[in-house]
This record gives structure tokens, sequence and C-alpha cells, in this order.
């Protein structure tokens, strides 16, 4: 069988060729690469997706519903179940989006989750990414590609179809649009994610635009065309960062946001999909209270587990943290892209005791989780044959009039044998994801 194994190295080359790259900033230089793609897809069962299905519907929904109480009523810190001081200290929380309901009461419209599986089988939620989360186009071309080199796979075996990422991504568009047409809204072709924004506004049909294409009149938000006229927009996929999008709300310096944007959705004119402010949901501390909060908002217990996650916030977790420094894996909140994150097997004695001091002066920067041995996937080598490496998962869940999983997903793997980041801008690469449609 023509196998898309056997086309690894073709298909590698399509995706060079169609410009399937991503982009990093390293030292003040921008510098564009491949994200090398193993055709050796990861293969998830019916049933063990539609456990994690459930899981991630139910988690998501308790972001969205502590997103919308936390810049409302505040319930959540009023009962005590989180500490006012350490939501408001988030780097992603804003009182400017203070009050602002958005359609449908959804905040977190496209929700990347990352998890990963634990050798005895058991899937833990790593991070949640709720600003702009990226990666969707990857398996989506990459699947494409795969059936163009080996169509006679997907002939006999039973794997769902991913092609309808697009159209559960038009779908939430449309049920939060507010009269108008969708933008996607991108900072140029020198962001890291830019093929993702152009390839997703021509699969569902957006206009893919920059600042300089859209203004504000009267708290509406409208598109310049050619000819000098306007169009109305109803919805905006933002893939800007929240301090960049709005100049005259956020850092005024920006030279990539729309003035006014912030008041035309204030005012109920336009949808911003992930809404201004989400921040605050996908700090790292907070996700030590995601279990908390579906049991707070939902009364359920979660289905997914978090990773063992300890908040230096807290003294006797801080304890806990300096006394087993050395076999844990400390996260700076505030950092992204696997950067941030230290191993404190990999640490001298010296950097220990630097490690401990800083936690100690910092206790709010920082997280530290239980190192998850989690599976290895197998990969092709440059010599053809087969070697394993870590390798996480991050689910795209999309949040409209209802909740829904897309059964595909980004499968990232590290290139490094020793290590377990397995992030894009640190070198590794991607893999196609299987759900099985029959067990």
């Amino acid at each position: 069988m023509n196998t898309p194994v056997a086309n690894t190295r073709e298909i590698n080359e399509l995706l060079a060729r169609y410009g399937v790259k991503f982009g990093i900033y390293k030292n003040g230089v921008f510098k564009e690469q491949l994200f090398p793609f193993d055709a050796i897809p990861r293969i998830i069962t019916k049933s063990d997706f539609s456990d994690m299905e459930k899981g991630l519907i139910q988690r998501v929904d308790a972001l969205n519903l502590f997103l919308k109480d936390i810049y409302s009523e505040k319930k959540i810190i009023r009962d005590g179940v989180i500490p006012a001081d350490f939501v408001y200290i988030s780097k992603g929380y804003l009182p400017q989006c203070e009050g602002v309901t958005p359609a449908h009461g959804v905040y977190s419209h496209i929700s990347g989750i990352d998890l990963v599986q634990a050798k005895d089988g058991t899937w833990y939620i790593l991070e949640d990414n709720l600003r702009i989360p990226s990666g969707a186009s990857y398996p989506l071309i990459a699947r494409e590609l795969c059936r163009m080199t080996s169509p006679d796979v997907f002939h006999d075996v039973s794997v769902v179809d991913n092609r309808n990422y697009a159209s559960l991504l038009k779908d939430t568009m449309d049920s939060v649009n507010c009269g108008g047409i969708n933008v996607i809204l991108t900072p140029g072709r020198y962001n890291a994610a830019y093929f993702e924004h152009s390839y997703l506004a021509e699969r569902t049909g957006a206009v893919l635009v920059q600042n300089s294409d859209l203004f504000v009149e009267n708290n509406i938000l409208y598109m310049r065309d050619y000819q000098g006229g306007r169009t109305r927009v109803g919805t905006v996929y933002r893939r800007i960062s929240d301090e960049y999008l709005d100049p005259m709300t956020f850092v005024p310096e920006s030279l990539i946001g729309v003035p006014h944007i912030v008041d035309a959705y204030r005012a109920g004119n336009v949808a911003i999909m992930n809404a201004p402010g989400n921040g605050v949901a996908d700090d790292k501390g907070i996700y030590y209270f995601v279990p908390k909060m579906i049991k707070y908002y939902l009364g359920e217990e979660p289905i997914l587990k978090n990773a063992p996650t300890y908040l230096p916030f807290y003294e006797e977790d801080r304890r806990y943290v300096l006394d087993h420094l050395e076999t844990l894996v400390v996260k700076d909140v505030s950092e992204a892209g696997g950067y941030g994150v230290v191993f404190g097997r990999d640490l001298t004695k010296e950097q220990l005791s630097e490690w401990r001091t800083l936690i100690t002066e910092q206790s709010r920067r920082f997280i530290a989780q239980e190192v998850i041995d989690f599976i290895d996937l197998d990969i092709l080598s440059e010599d053809g044959s087969t070697v394993p490496r870590k390798a996480d998962l991050r689910a795209f869940v999309l949040s409209g009039e209802t909740t829904k999983v897309w059964a595909s997903g980004l499968t990232r793997f590290s290139r490094n044998p020793d290590s377990f980041v397995v992030n894009s801008s640190q070198g590794g690469g991607f893999k196609d994801t299987w759900v099985l449609s029959q067990d």
C-alpha cells in the first residue's frame, strides 16, 4: 500500500512548497522555518476520544463560566474558592473588560487544551490556552496532503474525517455575529502563525484583514473595500494579543491594533473571538483552580485530571516545592511556547539553591508540577528507522451556541531524545491525529 509513512519526504516537500511554516523572533531577528511533519499518526480509539470529549467540554464550559463571573459578579471570589488578589494580580486580568459580556456569554470561542497521556493510559491536562491558541491548520493540511499522496489509506482505515474544522469555526463565528461579515485579524506575515491566519480565512470564507483595513465609526466596526466604500464587520477572529488590540484601550504605542474596536465590542456591535481578558483564565496559576471551578459552577467532579500541581503562593505548597524541587518541573506563569520551563533534575546544587530563593521571593510567579512520564510515540528518523519521542496533544474545543470538540488535534513531539518540551518554538515537530470511527 502507498502509505503516508512511505511518502514522508514528499509530504514535507509539499508543505515547504505551500509555505506551511512558522516564524519565531530570537535575539531580535525574525526567522521563518518549516514545522517538521512525521507521517506516523497518533491513533486515538473511538471510546478513548469519547471520554476525552466529555472532559474537554466540561472543562471549557467551566472556564467560560469563570470568565463571565470574574468580569461581573465575582461570586467565585466572594465564596472564597479563588483568592481575590490571585486573580487581580494576574497579567491576564484586564480591568478594561469589567462589565462586558459578549454574545451568548461565550468568552473562549476557540480553546486549545494541551494534554499528555501517562503510560497507564490516563490523560492529564497540562495547559489551557484561551487567548489566541494556534495549530489547527497544521493537521488539516497534513491530512489533505496525505490524502493526495496515499488516497487508499483513508478508504481502508476507519478514521474520522477532520476536514470539518473550517465549518465548525465558521459556525462559531456565525453564532456570535453581531451583523456583518466575518474577518480574521492578523498582525501580518511576520507573525509566527501567519500561515494559519491565511489558511483558515480561505477555508472559512472569512476576509483576512490587517488593522489598516478596519476602522470604527459611531461604535460600529467597518472594513474598507478597494473602491473606497465600507462593509460592516460582525465578527472578528483576532490573532493579535490583548495588549496590542486597541491602542485607545490598551498599549497606546500599538501599531497593529484597531483604534476604538473595544468601544464597538463594549457596545455589542461586534463579536471578538477570543474575548479580550481571557488571559486570566489561562494563567498557569489559575490552572490550579480549574477542578474547583468545575465543581463550583457545574456541580460535577472533573472528568479529566490536572497534572499534580503546587502553588508556592500557598505556604504549605511552597514548603513542599522547596523540599522536593529536584524532582519537580517549575513553570513561569507569564511565559509560553515552552519557555520558562525548568526541570529540577537538570539543576546543579547551586542552581537549586538560587531557584529556592527565587521561588520564595516571587511565589506568585511560578507553579510547580510533578513530572508526568508521558508516553513516547514513534517517529521516523533520518535513516528511515523508528525512534521513540515524547509527544503531547493540543485538542481544539469550539464554543458558540454549543461546545464541540474537533475530532482531530495537533500532536507535537520533541525531536530531542532527552527532552519533554515539544513546542515548535523549541524545535519540535508535529503529527496528524487519527480518531478512529470504530473501536
